[in-house]
């Protein structure tokens, strides 16, 4: 059986799947036709040098590339009998419009630019558009026209800003003030230079650079913007100043494409006074805003508002144009062209700080489950999420298996979305891999990827958060060799979860419900929760996991999905022998020893029982500054900057801070909080569990800040980032 034309199937005697070559079962022309190249991507302008791997060519090929099975390109064959592909500019581009809006039988399809000359902020700046060539003449006005660019001639590519019109094929080249249709004005990526196309992110760099030395000698016109309003609630009250962003629309279903991670955004009404600047504000589904500092799709300020203001007619207050100028090419330069965003961030920075969401919410019921197999952790029927989770046996330095179970791979889709994998890799798990659709994605040119249904950011390889258009995020972290998850679920979630971390509804005397409705009491012994997980264990058939080996195979996919042979260790062992007793003592003592011990005495680490302590100290340590005993809380934001204020039942009395704020080391101001009454004093008790080993749950008692609920597995820390980074700033950058 032969790939050509079957690369990704599976085939009765052979493989053309990514994952035959681990698994040895590839047909005998998979390389042949299952082409892999590097780098992973490249610009949809094309110009990218690919070089073939796994195959090597005479010196005197002569390589013809196809891509997209329709367009076709000359590669190469280099000193090291490597070939080469250099990519094509993907398809033509096509031009509608409305055939009445121009009075002509025939029309001209013309190309104007526009730029911006002169000393800034002085009489000789001035703005101006120009004719620069036709790309069509005498056309039929029959509303459409395609072509397939081509880099300028004679010095035109110089300009990257402008404008397609069509006029009356009877009019002269170039000629003013006729009727005319145009188009929104745009980046002309299209018709740049050879030098663009070869290397774009060099070329951007460049043009990056000499922008950011461009704005150090300019005014800093920062000093007058307008403040963003500090909520979602509050921009979207505040009518008289800001208006809807019309690239990030909530009420308009918008998902926010050049903004992932938020929800809405407003834009001031009006222009700073001395130097016309603009406000963008953005907001997640938190009410937050999105801050540069934390993400690149953050709110910035505009050194020219986008509406431009009176006289209008002279930089940098000409409506739209002066905009892109100044705040939008520049961020094709840094950020969509070349991966230096903060270069763009140094001069366009939010300007109210809140910093990384620390807010987690498991102050309701906590168990531990050291099941090995594969389990659904999150099934969402009415949002159609779904999250499963890997356990797998921990394993001390010489290979030997205890009897604890750690999280070892997280796969998740949403709706018709990509099945997103996150796996321990590396020969002693010291890395995360990232898997799209069971074939493993590189982020070593890219740190996100906006791929189909869902954004996935990876800074580094010990951590990734994947996003999904409902507002639903999951985040990894690799600690010491396991995985830690959270899961964060918007209010659209609420009371319709179901699975290991339960139901999201408030409700914490339901969250131990197996599939077929049976409710298990949050006081159920550990042999018991043992049973309750096994029940949510995954089949084949619904599995969304990846089996590239044979290890894999045989443990997993032939092997029943919760291992009932597997019987791990429910309680922390009591040897007075031991020789980690010691340090187990010395490492384990006040809150969080339990959990602490278990890792060390039983995991055989006290690397992880430290981390496993600190874990469980910083998340105690929130949730006990929060709510005093016998008092309430007011307030559900654990931002940076957040404040929440506390007071006593009746009969009791508030010692410590009335109010606490969230400050920016990750702890609360002021002292501790207790409602006491005489002689007695009220403490606080929290009945969360934090391990390193086991694979523990936290469900959920009450809602967390602003309308999200998380549930964690494994270790822990205080610090719970949900925010994606993008390399967008407005609803119509994108360069055509």
């Amino acid at each position: 059986q032969t790939c050509e034309g079957r690369c990704g199937e599976w085939l009765e005697t052979c493989s053309c799947h990514p994952t035959c070559g681990s698994l040895k079962s590839c047909c005998r022309d998979y390389k042949e036709f299952c082409v892999e190249a590097q780098p992973y991507s490249g610009s949809s302008f094309g110009g990218a040098d690919f070089t073939i791997l796994h195959a090597t060519f005479n010196l005197s090929s002569q390589i013809v590339c196809r891509f997209n099975d329709a367009v076709n390109t000359v590669g190469y064959v280099d000193e090291h009998a490597r070939g080469h592909c250099v990519s094509p500019f993907f398809g033509a581009l096509e031009l509608q419009w409305n055939t009445s809006l121009v009075g002509a039988e025939r029309v001209n399809i013309e190309l104007w630019g526009y730029r911006e000359t002169g000393e800034p902020y002085s009489e000789s700046w001035q703005g101006s558009w120009e004719y620069l060539y036709s790309l069509a003449r005498d056309r039929p006005n029959n509303g459409t026209f395609s072509f397939v660019p081509q880099p300028a001639q004679q010095g035109f590519s110089d300009w990257e800003l402008g404008s397609l019109r069509i006029s009356n094929s009877s009019y002269s080249d170039g000629v003013w003030n006729v009727q005319a249709l145009w188009t929104e004005d745009h980046a002309l990526a299209w018709h740049l230079d050879h030098t663009f196309r070869q290397d774009s992110a060099a070329w951007a760099l460049e043009k990056c650079l000499a922008w950011d030395q461009l704005e150090a000698r300019l005014p800093n016109f920062l000093e007058e913007t307008i403040d963003c309003p500090c909520t979602l609630a509050q921009a979207r009250a505040d009518t008289g100043r800001f208006h809807t962003d019309y690239g990030c629309d909530m009420e308009k279903g918008s998902v926010c494409t050049y903004h992932p991670g938020s929800v809405h955004c407003v834009r001031a009404i009006q222009a700073s006074p001395k130097y016309a600047a603009g406000q963008q504000c953005c907001y997640d589904s938190t009410g937050a805003q999105v801050l540069t500092a934390d993400s690149i799709g953050g709110s910035t300020p505009d050194r020219a508002h986008d509406w431009g203001s009176p006289p209008f007619q002279r930089p940098p207050r000409v409506p739209g144009q002066s905009h892109w100028v100044y705040d939008v090419l520049s961020f094709y330069y840094c950020c969509l062209w070349a991966e230096h965003c903060h270069y763009y961030f140094k001069h366009r920075p939010s300007t109210v700080v809140f910093g990384d969401p620390h807010f987690i919410t498991f102050d309701g019921v906590s168990y531990s489950f050291n099941g090995q197999g594969e389990y659904s952790l999150v099934v969402s029927e009415a949002q159609r999420l779904e999250v499963q989770g890997r356990t797998t046996p921990v394993s001390l330095p010489n290979g030997t298996s205890v009897r604890a179970t750690k999280l070892s791979a997280v796969a998740m889709r949403e709706g018709s979305s990509d099945v997103i994998e996150v796996r321990l890799a590396g020969g002693a798990g010291d890395r995360l891999e990232v898997l799209q659709n069971q074939r493993s994605i590189s982020f070593s040119e890219q740190s996100w990827m906006d791929l189909q249904g869902v954004f996935v950011f990876s800074p580094n390889t010990d951590n990734v958060t994947v996003m999904f258009p409902s507002g639903a995020g999951v985040e990894l972290r690799l600690r010491q060799g396991t995985m830690v998850t959270t899961v964060l679920l918007p209010e659209v979630f609420h009371g319709a979860t179901l699975g290991l971390l339960g139901n999201t509804n408030g409700n914490a005397s339901d969250d131990l419900t197996t599939p077929d409705g049976r409710i298990l009491p949050v006081s159920s012994t550990p042999q018991e929760l043992f049973e309750f997980g096994a029940h949510w264990a995954i089949s084949n058939e619904s599995s969304l996991f990846t089996y590239d080996s044979a290890y894999l195979l045989d443990t997993y996919y032939y092997a029943p999905r919760h291992d009932p042979s597997f019987v791990p260790v429910f309680s922390i062992p009591d040897d007075e022998h031991d020789p980690l007793n010691e340090q187990a003592s010395r490492i384990c003592s006040g809150d969080g020893s339990a959990y602490c011990r278990y890792d060390i005495l039983v995991g055989r680490s006290p690397a992880l029982g430290a981390a496993t302590k600190m874990s469980f100290l910083s998340h105690l340590s929130l949730v006990q500054d929060l709510e005093p005993d016998n008092g309430k809380k007011s307030g559900t934001r654990y931002l940076l900057g957040a404040t929440v204020s506390l007071s006593c039942d009746h009969g009791y009395e508030l010692r410590g801070s009335a109010q606490r704020t969230c400050l920016r080391n990750g702890l609360w101001s002021g002292d501790t909080t207790t409602c006491v009454v005489p002689d007695k004093t009220v403490g606080i008790v929290v009945g969360s569990v934090i391990g390193g080993i086991a694979l523990v749950l936290i469900l959920v008692q009450e809602g967390g800040g602003c309308g999200f609920q998380s549930g964690l597995l494994d270790e822990m820390g205080t610090e719970m980032q949900l925010r994606i980074s993008s390399v967008e700033d407005e609803q119509r950058m994108r360069g055509v």
